[in-house]
């Protein structure tokens, strides 16, 4: 089981190569703001442990189980930016609010808000519902 860090990795590394079709260690040490040599080292962790494939000079792939962890990670990310749209937290506090909680659920908790996210797109009228109980509750607040 991949430690948090090792997660930030991943997930950061699956999007890359989704999002450009390859990973470079200076692509991944700016979107994480690390020192390049941190992400050398902890690709090489990595790839110890069979999350990717990495050659010196050469780039690194990930290998099917990392691909897997990878596509989990960004799922449980977008899940739980979706949960707190929907719950009303404020979409600039959303980023930095995932990034406080993904690691500290269990995965049983994140299949229960995806439930509870499908609910809610599912019946639309409940989200207005309960943007009324947040207002309502926001009024007696400022009394």
């Amino acid at each position: 089981m991949p430690t948090p860090s090792m997660e930030d990795y991943i997930e950061q590394i699956y999007m890359l190569i989704e999002d450009k079709g390859y990973a470079r260690v200076s692509d991944i040490a700016e979107n994480l703001q690390v020192h390049p040599s941190s992400v050398t080292k902890m690709v090489q962790k990595l790839d110890r442990d069979q999350y990717l494939n990495y050659e010196k000079y050469r780039g690194l792939i990930l290998t099917p189980k990392g691909k897997k962890v990878g596509k989990r990670l960004v799922y449980r990310h977008e899940l739980l930016e979706q949960f707190l749209e929907i719950i009303g937290v404020d979409k600039e506090n959303i980023y930095e609010d995932v990034e406080g909680i993904e690691h500290h659920l269990s995965w049983n908790s994140i299949d229960r808000i995806g439930d509870l996210v499908q609910y809610f797109d599912e019946k639309p009228a409940r989200v207005d519902s309960l943007r009324e109980v947040q207002q309502k509750n926001e009024e007696q607040n400022q009394e």
